[in-house]
């Protein structure tokens, strides 16, 4: 009933500039925390930033500086601005979000499908 679709990877120079967009669609009644995490070759899914509906933020120490997380409520869409991109970005970023449809009154945690980023000259 939820969907999350991830937008806007690709291949990039180091140093350049990429930004990734997800938009939850469905039955929604509510987002709370919308988020990106990555994964690459032989390495465990880590968090990339996270926001909350309250407005606080996290992200990783490896990217803080570089990447800014931002939403848009009234389309349900989160965005990942990446900046000054490293090879060691190289990754399959996912979108995560706690949602609550209206079929259910709780939140779930969804993900989209992946989007790749590719660093390299």
């Amino acid at each position: 009933q939820v969907q999350l679709v991830e937008s806007g990877g690709g291949l990039v120079q180091p140093g350049g500039s990429l930004r990734l967009s997800c938009a939850a669609s469905g039955s929604i009644r509510s987002i709370n925390t919308m988020g990106w995490y990555r994964q690459a070759p032989g390495k465990q899914r880590e968090l990339v930033a996270a926001l909350r509906d309250s407005g606080s933020t996290n992200y990783a120490d490896s990217v803080k500086g570089r990447f800014t997380i931002s939403r848009d409520n009234a389309k349900n869409t989160v965005y990942l601005r990446m900046n000054s991109l490293k090879p060691e970005d190289t990754a399959v970023y996912y979108c995560n979000a706690d949602v609550m449809s209206w079929a259910e009154p709780y939140f779930r945690n969804y993900w989209g499908q992946g989007t790749q980023v590719t660093v390299s000259s």
